[in-house]
Protein backbone atom coordinates (compact mmCIF):
# COMPACT_ATOMS: atom_id res chain seq x y z
CA UNK A 1 0.00 0.00 0.00
CA UNK A 2 0.79 3.51 -0.17
CA UNK A 3 1.80 4.70 3.10
CA UNK A 4 2.76 8.23 3.87
CA UNK A 5 3.36 9.23 7.93
CA UNK A 6 3.27 13.00 8.60
CA UNK A 7 6.09 13.47 11.15
CA UNK A 8 9.94 12.08 11.26
CA UNK A 9 9.59 11.22 15.10
CA UNK A 10 11.37 8.37 16.70
CA UNK A 11 8.06 6.16 16.44
CA UNK A 12 6.55 7.56 13.31
CA UNK A 13 10.16 6.63 12.19
CA UNK A 14 10.72 3.34 13.35
CA UNK A 15 6.88 2.45 11.97
CA UNK A 16 7.76 3.42 8.61
CA UNK A 17 10.75 1.52 8.31
CA UNK A 18 8.85 -1.61 9.41
CA UNK A 19 6.58 -0.40 6.56
CA UNK A 20 9.00 -0.12 4.36
CA UNK A 21 10.88 -3.27 5.11
CA UNK A 22 7.52 -5.33 4.40
CA UNK A 23 7.39 -3.95 0.99
CA UNK A 24 4.36 -1.01 1.31
CA UNK A 25 5.53 2.52 -0.44
CA UNK A 26 6.48 4.35 1.99
CA UNK A 27 6.79 7.82 2.33
CA UNK A 28 8.14 10.71 5.68
CA UNK A 29 6.74 13.86 5.55
CA UNK A 30 9.46 16.01 7.63
CA UNK A 31 9.56 20.01 7.57
CA UNK A 32 13.22 20.12 8.15
CA UNK A 33 14.99 20.26 5.11
CA UNK A 34 18.53 18.69 6.27
CA UNK A 35 16.83 15.51 8.07
CA UNK A 36 15.37 15.51 4.74
CA UNK A 37 18.70 15.42 2.86
CA UNK A 38 19.66 12.41 5.83
CA UNK A 39 17.33 10.25 5.28
CA UNK A 40 17.26 9.93 1.62
CA UNK A 41 20.79 10.51 1.14
CA UNK A 42 22.41 8.98 4.40
CA UNK A 43 19.44 6.61 5.13
CA UNK A 44 19.51 7.74 8.65
CA UNK A 45 17.51 9.88 11.25
CA UNK A 46 20.32 10.43 14.03
CA UNK A 47 18.33 13.11 15.85
CA UNK A 48 15.78 10.44 16.83
CA UNK A 49 16.75 7.19 15.65
CA UNK A 50 20.46 6.90 16.66
CA UNK A 51 22.80 4.35 14.98
CA UNK A 52 19.83 2.64 12.93
CA UNK A 53 19.93 2.72 9.30
CA UNK A 54 16.84 2.99 7.32
CA UNK A 55 16.46 1.74 4.04
CA UNK A 56 17.13 3.28 0.93
CA UNK A 57 13.78 3.19 -0.78
CA UNK A 58 12.15 5.04 2.29
CA UNK A 59 11.48 8.41 1.15
CA UNK A 60 11.21 11.82 3.19
CA UNK A 61 9.77 15.20 1.59
CA UNK A 62 9.51 18.64 3.37
CA UNK A 63 6.69 19.05 -0.15
CA UNK A 64 3.08 18.40 2.13
CA UNK A 65 1.18 18.12 -1.41
CA UNK A 66 3.67 15.57 -2.58
CA UNK A 67 3.28 13.82 0.55
CA UNK A 68 -0.52 13.40 0.24
CA UNK A 69 -1.24 13.06 -3.01
CA UNK A 70 -2.63 9.50 -4.33
CA UNK A 71 -1.74 7.91 -1.03
CA UNK A 72 -3.95 5.26 0.60
CA UNK A 73 -2.84 5.57 4.25
CA UNK A 74 -2.12 9.27 6.23
CA UNK A 75 -0.33 8.27 9.82
CA UNK A 76 -0.54 11.43 11.82
CA UNK A 77 3.04 10.96 13.61
CA UNK A 78 3.02 13.77 15.31
CA UNK A 79 2.52 14.60 19.54
CA UNK A 80 -1.24 14.81 20.86
CA UNK A 81 -0.57 18.50 20.84
CA UNK A 82 0.19 18.63 17.23
CA UNK A 83 -2.75 16.57 16.04
CA UNK A 84 -5.03 19.20 15.65
CA UNK A 85 -2.65 21.55 13.38
CA UNK A 86 -1.59 19.05 11.20
CA UNK A 87 -5.02 17.45 10.85
CA UNK A 88 -6.11 21.21 9.78
CA UNK A 89 -3.23 21.29 7.26
CA UNK A 90 -3.63 18.71 5.54
CA UNK A 91 -7.72 18.64 4.95
CA UNK A 92 -7.45 20.78 1.89
CA UNK A 93 -5.18 18.20 0.23
CA UNK A 94 -7.40 14.92 1.09
CA UNK A 95 -9.90 13.38 -1.63
CA UNK A 96 -11.69 11.83 1.45
CA UNK A 97 -11.25 8.15 1.18
CA UNK A 98 -7.96 8.11 2.81
CA UNK A 99 -7.45 5.85 6.11
CA UNK A 100 -6.57 8.19 8.95
CA UNK A 101 -4.22 6.72 11.22
CA UNK A 102 -3.00 8.18 14.92
CA UNK A 103 -0.15 7.09 16.68
CA UNK A 104 -0.09 9.95 19.55
CA UNK A 105 -1.27 9.19 22.82
CA UNK A 106 -2.98 12.11 24.47
CA UNK A 107 -5.73 14.16 24.81
CA UNK A 108 -6.18 17.04 22.48
CA UNK A 109 -5.41 19.95 24.65
CA UNK A 110 -8.08 22.61 23.79
CA UNK A 111 -11.11 20.83 24.34
CA UNK A 112 -10.04 17.80 26.38
CA UNK A 113 -11.66 15.30 24.58
CA UNK A 114 -10.00 11.92 22.56
CA UNK A 115 -7.61 12.67 19.98
CA UNK A 116 -9.98 10.81 17.47
CA UNK A 117 -13.11 13.44 18.24
CA UNK A 118 -10.56 16.05 17.24
CA UNK A 119 -9.75 14.36 13.44
CA UNK A 120 -13.09 13.12 13.00
CA UNK A 121 -14.52 17.02 13.72
CA UNK A 122 -11.95 18.23 11.83
CA UNK A 123 -11.76 15.71 8.20
CA UNK A 124 -14.97 14.24 8.88
CA UNK A 125 -13.22 11.02 8.92
CA UNK A 126 -13.27 7.90 11.76
CA UNK A 127 -9.39 7.35 12.47
CA UNK A 128 -7.81 4.53 13.63
CA UNK A 129 -5.89 4.98 16.55
CA UNK A 130 -2.78 2.53 16.62
CA UNK A 131 -1.80 2.07 20.35
CA UNK A 132 0.16 -0.49 22.75
CA UNK A 133 3.63 -1.06 24.53
CA UNK A 134 5.66 -0.26 21.70
CA UNK A 135 9.27 1.55 22.05
CA UNK A 136 10.70 2.85 18.76
CA UNK A 137 14.24 1.86 19.73
CA UNK A 138 12.86 -2.11 19.95
CA UNK A 139 10.60 -2.02 16.76
CA UNK A 140 13.25 -0.28 14.60
CA UNK A 141 15.34 -3.36 15.41
CA UNK A 142 12.58 -5.55 14.05
CA UNK A 143 12.20 -6.88 17.91
CA UNK A 144 9.31 -8.68 18.66
CA UNK A 145 6.24 -5.93 19.07
CA UNK A 146 2.41 -6.07 19.47
CA UNK A 147 0.10 -2.76 18.86
CA UNK A 148 -3.34 -2.38 19.22
CA UNK A 149 -5.81 -0.86 16.28
CA UNK A 150 -8.83 0.92 17.48
CA UNK A 151 -11.95 2.80 15.27
CA UNK A 152 -15.22 3.56 14.81
CA UNK A 153 -14.85 2.23 10.63
CA UNK A 154 -14.73 -1.72 11.21
CA UNK A 155 -13.19 -1.76 7.44
CA UNK A 156 -10.25 0.83 8.29
CA UNK A 157 -9.52 -0.84 11.05
CA UNK A 158 -9.05 -4.38 9.87
CA UNK A 159 -7.13 -2.85 6.40
CA UNK A 160 -4.86 -1.01 8.81
CA UNK A 161 -4.43 -4.76 11.33
CA UNK A 162 -3.58 -6.22 7.70
CA UNK A 163 -1.34 -3.97 6.57
CA UNK A 164 0.74 -3.35 9.58
CA UNK A 165 1.20 -6.45 10.63
CA UNK A 166 4.51 -8.87 10.14
CA UNK A 167 6.98 -11.51 11.00
CA UNK A 168 7.85 -8.59 13.95
CA UNK A 169 4.90 -6.40 14.61
CA UNK A 170 1.44 -8.10 15.54
CA UNK A 171 -1.54 -6.12 15.41
CA UNK A 172 -5.06 -6.74 17.66
CA UNK A 173 -8.06 -5.11 17.01
CA UNK A 174 -10.41 -3.10 19.81
CA UNK A 175 -13.39 -1.40 19.17
CA UNK A 176 -13.21 0.01 22.69
CA UNK A 177 -11.65 3.41 20.91
CA UNK A 178 -12.19 5.31 24.25
CA UNK A 179 -10.51 3.09 26.57
CA UNK A 180 -7.57 2.90 23.81
CA UNK A 181 -6.79 6.60 24.12
CA UNK A 182 -7.28 6.79 27.72
CA UNK A 183 -5.12 4.34 28.73
CA UNK A 184 -2.22 5.54 26.18
CA UNK A 185 -2.70 8.96 27.50
CA UNK A 186 -3.27 8.31 31.52
CA UNK A 187 -0.07 5.78 31.50
CA UNK A 188 2.31 8.22 30.85
CA UNK A 189 1.21 10.15 34.22
CA UNK A 190 2.34 6.97 36.09
CA UNK A 191 5.22 6.47 34.03
CA UNK A 192 6.18 9.92 35.51
CA UNK A 193 5.47 9.33 38.67
CA UNK A 194 7.29 6.09 38.70
CA UNK A 195 10.28 7.95 37.40
CA UNK A 196 9.84 10.33 40.19
CA UNK A 197 10.27 7.48 42.58
CA UNK A 198 13.56 5.72 40.77
CA UNK A 199 15.08 9.64 40.76
CA UNK A 200 14.37 9.55 44.40
CA UNK A 201 16.18 6.60 45.20
CA UNK A 202 12.86 4.56 46.32
CA UNK A 203 12.52 0.35 45.37
CA UNK A 204 10.93 -2.05 43.73
CA UNK A 205 8.38 -1.71 46.41
CA UNK A 206 7.41 1.72 45.20
CA UNK A 207 7.13 1.46 41.58
CA UNK A 208 5.00 -1.90 42.43
CA UNK A 209 2.33 0.48 44.62
CA UNK A 210 2.35 3.26 42.19
CA UNK A 211 1.78 0.86 38.99
CA UNK A 212 -0.90 -0.72 40.96
CA UNK A 213 -2.87 2.06 42.34
CA UNK A 214 -2.15 4.21 39.06
CA UNK A 215 -4.12 1.46 36.59
CA UNK A 216 -6.99 2.46 39.11
CA UNK A 217 -6.61 5.56 38.40
CA UNK A 218 -6.57 4.94 34.94
CA UNK A 219 -9.73 2.68 35.18
CA UNK A 220 -11.42 4.65 37.02
CA UNK A 221 -11.34 8.22 35.05
CA UNK A 222 -12.02 5.73 31.66
CA UNK A 223 -15.13 3.92 32.69
CA UNK A 224 -16.66 8.13 33.65
CA UNK A 225 -15.61 8.79 30.35
CA UNK A 226 -17.46 5.88 29.02
CA UNK A 227 -14.45 3.26 28.17
CA UNK A 228 -14.71 -0.83 28.52
CA UNK A 229 -13.01 -1.57 32.08
CA UNK A 230 -11.74 -4.78 30.04
CA UNK A 231 -9.52 -2.77 27.77
CA UNK A 232 -7.58 -1.50 30.61
CA UNK A 233 -6.26 -4.98 31.09
CA UNK A 234 -4.33 -5.21 27.57
CA UNK A 235 -2.04 -3.97 25.73
CA UNK A 236 -2.92 -0.61 25.64
CA UNK A 237 -3.85 -0.76 29.32
CA UNK A 238 -1.54 -2.52 31.51
CA UNK A 239 0.72 -3.77 28.82
CA UNK A 240 1.76 -0.13 27.82
CA UNK A 241 1.84 1.20 31.46
CA UNK A 242 4.01 -1.92 32.21
CA UNK A 243 6.56 -0.55 29.35
CA UNK A 244 6.17 2.95 30.00
CA UNK A 245 7.06 2.59 34.06
CA UNK A 246 9.82 0.16 33.77
CA UNK A 247 12.03 0.81 30.53
CA UNK A 248 14.72 3.57 30.07
CA UNK A 249 13.67 4.06 26.60
CA UNK A 250 10.32 5.43 28.08
CA UNK A 251 10.85 9.32 27.76
CA UNK A 252 8.31 9.65 30.61
CA UNK A 253 9.94 7.80 33.17
CA UNK A 254 13.09 9.37 32.12
CA UNK A 255 12.19 12.82 32.78
CA UNK A 256 10.20 12.06 36.15
CA UNK A 257 13.94 10.25 37.03
CA UNK A 258 15.82 13.83 36.33
CA UNK A 259 12.83 15.32 38.04
CA UNK A 260 13.22 13.10 41.41
CA UNK A 261 16.98 14.07 41.05
CA UNK A 262 16.05 17.50 41.40
CA UNK A 263 16.18 19.05 38.12
CA UNK A 264 13.03 21.27 37.56
CA UNK A 265 10.69 20.09 34.88
CA UNK A 266 12.12 22.72 31.82
CA UNK A 267 15.43 21.28 32.84
CA UNK A 268 14.13 17.35 32.64
CA UNK A 269 12.38 18.39 29.52
CA UNK A 270 15.50 19.70 27.83
CA UNK A 271 17.74 16.62 29.00
CA UNK A 272 15.35 14.24 27.60
CA UNK A 273 15.25 16.12 24.14
CA UNK A 274 11.98 15.00 22.65
CA UNK A 275 8.24 15.35 23.50
CA UNK A 276 7.30 14.31 27.25
CA UNK A 277 3.23 13.34 26.69
CA UNK A 278 2.89 12.87 30.16
CA UNK A 279 3.21 16.50 31.09
CA UNK A 280 0.47 17.61 28.85
CA UNK A 281 -1.45 14.45 29.94
CA UNK A 282 -0.82 15.56 33.57
CA UNK A 283 -3.03 19.09 32.63
CA UNK A 284 -5.50 17.84 30.98
CA UNK A 285 -6.56 14.50 33.20
CA UNK A 286 -6.04 16.79 36.00
CA UNK A 287 -9.06 19.25 35.14
CA UNK A 288 -10.80 16.39 33.75
CA UNK A 289 -10.75 14.19 37.26
CA UNK A 290 -12.29 17.72 38.68
CA UNK A 291 -14.82 17.96 35.80
CA UNK A 292 -15.78 14.59 36.41
CA UNK A 293 -16.01 14.14 39.77
CA UNK A 294 -12.78 11.50 39.72
CA UNK A 295 -10.39 10.76 42.62
CA UNK A 296 -6.87 10.70 40.81
CA UNK A 297 -4.56 11.23 43.95
CA UNK A 298 -1.27 10.22 41.62
CA UNK A 299 -2.31 11.96 39.14
CA UNK A 300 -2.58 15.00 41.35
CA UNK A 301 0.42 14.64 43.03
CA UNK A 302 2.36 14.67 39.69
CA UNK A 303 0.47 17.68 39.03
CA UNK A 304 1.58 19.58 42.18
CA UNK A 305 5.07 19.03 41.82
CA UNK A 306 5.47 19.87 38.02
CA UNK A 307 3.26 23.06 38.16
CA UNK A 308 2.77 23.95 41.75
CA UNK A 309 6.43 23.44 42.78
CA UNK A 310 5.86 20.86 45.36
CA UNK A 311 9.20 19.14 46.92
CA UNK A 312 8.27 15.04 45.36
CA UNK A 313 9.12 13.68 48.08
CA UNK A 314 6.35 15.77 50.21
CA UNK A 315 4.07 14.58 47.26
CA UNK A 316 5.38 10.84 48.23
CA UNK A 317 4.77 11.22 51.87
CA UNK A 318 1.24 12.89 51.05
CA UNK A 319 0.28 9.89 49.14
CA UNK A 320 1.27 7.51 52.07
CA UNK A 321 -0.34 9.55 54.80
CA UNK A 322 -3.85 9.98 53.05
CA UNK A 323 -6.71 8.24 54.65
CA UNK A 324 -7.13 5.11 55.23
CA UNK A 325 -9.23 2.85 53.61
CA UNK A 326 -10.25 -0.38 51.80
CA UNK A 327 -8.11 -1.18 48.42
Amino acid sequence: MKITFLGGGSFGTALAKSMTVIGHDVLLYVRDQERVRHINEEHINEKYLKGIQLPENLKATSDLKKALTGREIIVLAVPSNAVRDIAEKIKPHLRGDEIIVSIAKGIDPKTLRPLSETILDIINTDPVILSGPSHAEELALELPTTLVASSHNELAMVRVQEAFSCDTLRVYRNHDLMGVEIGGAVKNIIALAAGISDGIGYGDNAKAALMTRGMAEIIRIGEKMGADTETFYGLTGIGDLIVTCTSMHSRNRRCGMLIGQGHTMDEATKEVGMVVEGIKATQAFFELAKHHHVDMPITDAVHRVLFEGADPKVAVLDLMNRELKRE
